[in-house]
């Protein structure tokens, strides 16, 4: 027992030390305990969507979002992973010209890049709408129009975790949306509008400008109040040249999560892809301890590597790979005792998902065990590194989901996602461990802890 107090309070002083580690265990529990908080609200809404909407029209909503995400990524140009990694650079070299420069610019490309996107994808739809399937049309003509505020929200939130206020960055985009979503979807119901795709299409779109300007107006009076007033100078083919690499790995990363869906709303019904879709959600939960640990490190490496801390860099790594592992075993347990019973909040056709549930916490379990792997290396300025492990991997989620989803369903998408997670794995440890000298691995955590005979 007083072992256990002494490791307690070893705990507790780490946490509200001064030092490095001290400030990123906090804004790692800051953005943890926000996580988890959005993150029921995000199960929350989910459930009531599909409650309201029933399989069908949860699923066709499903699949026309995905799309909004995945113009999202590509829209991003990789500028907004790019301002996590320089924003604290600028800061600690006291380039403030450029760092004004990047928060003025980085912005207006990143929305000029989403009105582009946004617009080409409503030709797209106009033109060869025999594209998708009649039922998708209306939905996804309505989404995309929130595509560029989607993107500067994002871009924005990625700036807000460069300073370390994850309060400005998560609040708006994972606790306020999602609300907003409800209460618009409430409204609607009330006003007598009919509970399909149609309808939660357009309340997304409301909650996305919405939660955009609230977002704007905290993060700009913290800027103001940060940056000094100043000229602005312009990197700006550094910056895209370094942001290509990760918008590569970014679009290839989505892509990884999200191939399963697509394809399984091109090979089955919608109301297959709700299902499938709502399983994912569910085990899924598990993923905001990777974001949060990941959202945590992702300024300090950068600092870190500025200053040329070697010994820092390898502390960091160790521990992101625990506070990572351990976490999502501990959820991981606790929702597959539990999956069912929240399956059926969604309602009791989605019970089906369970063996879904099951099959993907597998390869979300060993993806957790390298830790937030991609955050270092890109952090780590091994952007083409990580691009080409994402790139293996969803050649290999794609033939496999090809393959599998014809055969054996459901089923098959899981096993396919979770074995092309396991490559991811085993590919990001083994370049780290090359490339930067670096064992990201949770083995290395327990190497370290547990003493030697």
């Amino acid at each position: 027992m007083d072992k256990v107090r002494e490791k307690v309070a070893g705990v507790i002083a780490a946490v509200r030390s001064d030092s490095d580690r001290g400030q990123t265990q906090r804004a790692a529990l800051t953005v943890f305990f926000i996580r988890v908080f959005s993150a029921a609200i995000a199960f929350a809404s989910q459930v009531v969507l599909a409650r309201w909407m029933g399989s069908f029209e949860y699923g066709v909503f499903v699949f026309v979002w995905v799309w909004v995400l995945i113009l999202s990524v590509i829209s991003s140009a990789g500028l907004n992973v790019s301002m996590m990694r320089f924003l604290p650079q600028y800061t600690e070299q006291k380039s403030f010209d450029l760092l004004r420069g990047l928060l003025f610019r980085g912005r207006l490309i990143i929305f000029s890049f989403a009105a582009l996107f946004s617009a080409l994808a409503l030709a797209v739809l106009y033109v060869w709408p025999d594209l998708v399937r009649d039922y998708y049309l209306l939905p996804a003509y309505i989404v995309f129009f929130c595509v560029p505020v989607i993107v500067l929200t994002d871009a924005q939130d990625c700036i807000g975790r460069a300073y370390s206020w994850m309060h400005v960055a998560l609040v708006p985009p994972y606790i306020l949306r999602p609300l907003l979503v409800l209460v618009s979807m409430g409204s609607a119901a009330a006003l007598g509008f009919p509970m399909v795709a149609t309808t939660a299409a357009g309340c997304a779109v409301i909650a996305a400008f919405l939660t955009y300007a609230t977002q704007t107006i905290f993060l700009q009076r913290r800027l103001a109040a940060t940056v000094p007033a100043g000229p602005r100078a312009y990197d700006t083919r550094f910056w895209m040249l370094t942001a290509l690499p990760i918008l590569f790995v970014e679009g290839i990363d989505l892509l990884l999560y999200n191939t399963d869906v697509l394809l399984i709303s091109h090979y089955m019904t919608p109301s297959d892809a709700g299902i499938y879709f709502a399983s994912l959600k569910t085990i899924g939960l598990v993923s905001f301890v990777h974001y949060a640990v990941g959202s945590s490190i992702a300024n300090r490496i950068s600092s870190l590597k500025a200053r040329g801390d070697t010994a820092g860099l390898e502390i960091f790594v160790r521990d992101a790979a625990a506070w990572t592992f351990w976490p999502s075993l501990l959820a991981i347990t606790g929702l597959l005792i539990v999956g069912k019973p929240l399956l059926w909040l969604f309602g009791s056709e989605f019970t089906s998902g369970y063996s879904v549930m099951a099959i993907l916490a597998v390869g979300i379990l060993l993806r957790a065990a390298v830790g937030p792997a991609e955050f270092v290396m890109n952090m780590m300025g091994e952007q083409k590194t990580c691009a080409t492990v994402l790139f293996f991997s969803v050649i290999a989620n794609v033939a496999l989901n090809v393959l599998l989803i014809p055969l054996y369903g459901l089923v098959g998408a899981a096993i396919a996602t979770s074995l092309s997670r396991v490559m991811a794995s085993v590919l990001f440890y083994l370049s780290a461990k090359r490339r930067l000298g670096l064992d990201i691995s949770i083995l290395s955590s327990l190497r370290r802890t547990i003493p030697s005979a």
